[in-house]
């Protein structure tokens, strides 16, 4: 990929000043000057997913400038780096592959020399012969009854994404019960042994580096549980299942080879979904289902390397948002779907976002003077409208929204969703459109008082918002969906010049951490932390 300092571009410059000319613009005026506003701005992909963009505050030159600096900075290369296998992880020389998971067009991907769609079909395999026998009750537990529970032991990308998708797809889960321990809380797996029976679970460990302290800490927690309710180190062969890079480091933690599933170093903890890391969610719906989730993802895969950078959904989403939080200063953005199944997509999203784009250096390896990712968050809806829309609608703060909608739902019941869908269509547009006019007309000159009530009411409008309806909540809606915010944050990784695969703020955590960890079986702590540091530490001592 090149390296492009934006700020320095023939169109960064050209979008400061458009951006001077524009930053006042009324939503009210494009529509009324556009009557195909509409149909201008907005993308059908596939007949299942609708992305309208028209709300936002930009104009035809708007756009033709942010694609001139998509252009600048060489998107479409870095497009082809990605697909080809281009080592564009430069901090950990690693390829970026996630898309070769869900790739079935392709016999071919080499990396080092090596054909890696071949060790991908391998292990889909298994994943499918595995997860049948599971579903099927031919796998036995150590007293020969069959499997009721699965424990995903894993955290970030291990545990955010299966736990995402299997309540996503919910409405396609079978009889077994998907559980979650990620939290090195003793309270998060305490509270999940209650919950099954060790003759009926299995535990699957799903940790790349299979050395992530916290699942580590969990897995062997639950390796002496087990062996202390069975008295025979045979039977985890039975129950525990590991989901790795390190094969070496399973092993040792005596999980035999059987039971490893394999992914590798190109591919990253927070795009792992689709790999063996995935494995709970393949047995929470079905191999089956999982398949349509990898063609849901390649389908969008293929538009996003295909289409022309114009209607490529991916790449104008990341332009518009970069548009906010570059010119427009905006520091959030809200991710908001109407649909139950959904609730955990906005916390799944914040791990890619800001894992991915939390960065301060460049690829130059210089500190940046320009925003990076935006915060992202959000909720359901309506639940949302009744907590924090307050302030989108008349808050000082500028926060561009996702409003994520299924047209079909899985449980139609009495008017529900017809009221779902209303709330919806209003929220976009009362957060588009305000209520000036409504205002106006009840202000009365005569009345002090009255004209200060009604003044409260007062909701400016003009706030952005992208509108995505889905045809259904299906396996494969759900895998382009994913797989068109995993685009974007990567387009604006690429324009932002800066390293989206690696994650060292996270590394640094974990440093101190051991150290501190060291200290805490010592008498006296070590003079190289802050009194606030020694000041916790002690009062942690003397209550304990």
């Amino acid at each position: 990929m090149k390296n492009i300092n934006p700020t320095k571009t023939f169109s960064w410059k050209q979008l400061t000043d458009h951006f001077y000319d524009v930053k006042n613009i009324c939503m009210n005026d494009l529509f009324n000057i556009d009557q195909n506003r509409f149909h201008n701005y907005s993308i059908l992909f596939q007949d299942n997913i609708l992305v309208d963009f028209s709300k936002n505050r930009i104009t035809n030159q708007t756009l033709q400038l942010l694609l001139m600096l998509a252009k600048e900075c060489f998107v479409s290369d870095a497009i082809q780096s990605m697909f080809l296998g281009h080592k564009i992880n430069k901090t950990e020389n690693r390829s970026v592959l996630h898309v070769a998971l869900r790739n079935q067009l392709n016999n071919s991907i080499f990396v080092d020399n090596v054909n890696i769609m071949i060790n991908i079909q391998k292990e889909l395999k298994k994943i499918k012969n595995f997860s049948d026998s599971v579903i099927q009750g031919s796998w036995k537990g150590y007293t020969g009854k069959s499997i009721s529970d699965v424990v995903n032991v894993g955290i970030g990308g291990s545990y955010l994404g299966p736990y995402m998708v299997t309540e996503s797809l919910k409405a396609y889960k079978n009889h077994l019960k998907i559980h979650f321990v990620s939290n090195i809380d003793g309270t998060n797996v305490t509270e999940i042994l209650k919950k099954v029976n060790l003759e009926t679970t299995i535990f699957l460990i799903a940790s790349k580096s299979f050395s992530t302290d916290e699942t580590i800490s969990n897995a062997n927690y639950l390796k002496n549980w087990c062996l202390f309710h069975t008295n025979y180190a045979k039977y985890l062969d039975l129950h525990f299942f590991a989901l790795c890079e390190n094969v070496t480091a399973a092993l040792n933690f005596g999980i035999v080879s059987r039971n490893i599933f394999k992914f590798w170093d190109w591919v990253g903890g927070r795009y792992s979904i689709w790999s063996s890391a995935g494995l709970s969610i393949v047995l929470s719906i079905g191999f089956k289902n999982f398949e349509l989730l990898l063609c849901g993802a390649r389908m969008m895969d293929q538009h996003f390397l295909n289409q022309e950078l114009s209607q490529n959904i991916p790449v104008i989403l990341a332009l518009i948002s970069l548009w906010y939080t570059s010119f427009f200063g905006t520091e959030t953005e809200a991710i908001l779907p109407y649909d139950e199944y959904m609730h955990a997509f906005p916390e799944y999203l914040q791990q890619s976002y800001m894992e991915s784009n939390g960065k301060s250096i460049d690829r130059n390896g210089n500190l940046v003077t320009w925003k990076t990712s935006p915060i992202i968050w959000g909720q359901c809806g309506t639940n949302s409208q009744h907590s924090f829309f307050q302030l989108l609608h008349q808050g000082t703060t500028l926060i561009p929204c996702d409003f994520i909608f299924p047209a079909i739902s899985h449980n139609p019941i009495n008017d529900h969703h017809e009221k779902l869908l209303s709330n919806f269509l209003a929220q976009t547009r009362a957060l588009a459109f305000g209520n000036e006019k409504i205002i106006n007309n009840n202000m009365n000159s005569n009345s002090l008082n009255c004209s200060s009530r009604v003044s409260y009411k007062y909701c400016p409008g003009n706030k952005p918002t992208n509108s995505i309806m889905l045809k259904k909540l299906t396996p494969c809606v759900l895998g382009s969906l994913i797989s068109l915010y995993e685009h974007k944050i990567f387009v604006q990784g690429v324009i932002l010049n800066i390293f989206s695969f690696d994650q060292w703020g996270v590394e640094l955590g974990k440093l101190v951490t051991n150290d501190i960890l060291g200290d805490l079986s010592k008498e006296k702590f070590s003079n190289q932390y802050d009194s606030s540091t020694r000041g916790l530490l002690n009062s942690y001592k003397q209550w304990m």
